[in-house]
């Protein structure tokens, strides 16, 4: 033999060195895969909120026209929902949890319906958050927000 290479063809009890590998389990384990992570995409598209960061683009100040719109702010702390539309302060909503800890935010649709009705061309409204408030608390008011017709939301940090 040339090279001093075995084939394994000759003599006494050997194995043939050539096997056959099957495909077939790989090509059904990646196409597994794939399907998994073209759905997980999916899934994270589908989950996010369109939320901007207020103060982005912050501009002089301009004379105020009486015509136009006043800002909606909505000040969550971890215990009252304060709603304030241009300079007027509205009552403060207790913020209020059920057995399961979801947030009850009935009064706080009401607002957003009685606002809606005095300013039905307003559809932005800029809420501020402070640090110990629950991420679930802050999703929820945000669904609620968008669900009371003010589709624009921003998200800003408390001003001191």
């Amino acid at each position: 033999m040339a090279g001093g290479m075995d084939l394994g063809g000759g003599g006494k009890g050997k194995k043939p060195l050539d096997t056959t590998i099957n495909l077939v389990p790989f090509i059904d384990l990646m196409a597994v895969t794939i399907v998994f992570l073209i759905m997980t995409a999916v899934w994270t598209q589908l989950g996010r909120l369109q939320v901007s960061q207020s103060g982005q683009n912050a501009s002089e100040e301009q004379p105020q026209d009486p015509n136009q719109l006043q800002p909606v702010t909505l000040l969550i702390t971890e215990k009252e929902l304060k709603l304030s539309v241009g300079g007027a302060q509205l009552e403060p909503i207790p913020i209020v949890h059920d057995a399961k800890g979801k947030m009850d935010v009935q009064k706080l649709v009401d607002k957003l319906k009685e606002l809606k009705t005095q300013q039905p061309e307003q559809n932005a409204i800029t809420l501020s958050t402070e640090d110990n408030v629950k991420y679930q608390d802050l999703v929820r008011v945000i669904d609620t927000c968008i669900g009371g017709q003010f589709p624009s939301v921003s998200v800003s940090p408390v001003s001191s």
